[in-house]
């Protein structure tokens, strides 16, 4: 069993919703480490008992008052952080999905300081991890491929 996030004992099972509407990505900026004060998807971790698509759609509506549906998995993503003595100190496994929006305005609330609508071209300065972004534009591409 993790007992904890800091220094666990195995990876912890994270969600992340990319939440596409109109052309925008919902995100979120992060109130806790790890990458605090940085934008990335809404996310947290999974619950005992739930699956991945409900923590998704949980998270979202938790960190950004959003109601999401799920359209599939975009990727899986390793994020592992070590300490400058080697020790691990965050090591999550993420499952990224694609979500649309439903509804609700947005309003940042849990684990997220803020949370904003973006357009695809307003990613780069906002400095995202490169897997986050990677994630994002892989989702958009789905999500093109299944309209056109």
């Amino acid at each position: 069993m993790v007992k904890t996030r800091l220094y666990p004992n195995r990876p912890i099972v994270g969600v992340g919703a990319v939440v596409l509407r109109d052309g925008e990505v919902l995100l979120v900026r992060r109130a806790n480490p790890p990458r605090q004060g940085q934008w990335s998807l809404p996310g947290g971790t999974q619950e005992l008992g739930e699956t991945v698509f409900e923590a998704a759609r949980r998270e979202v509506l938790e960190e950004t008052g959003v109601s999401v549906e799920i359209d599939g998995v975009v990727d899986v993503v390793d994020s592992i952080d070590n300490d400058p003595s080697g020790r691990i100190r965050y090591h999550y496994t993420l499952i990224d999905v694609l979500a649309s929006w439903r509804q609700g305005g947005i309003r940042a609330g849990g684990d997220a300081a803020e949370a904003a609508w973006f357009g695809l071209d307003e990613l780069s300065p906002l400095r995202l991890w490169t897997e986050t972004e990677r994630v994002i534009r892989r989702a958009h591409e789905m999500r093109s491929a299944r309209r056109g």
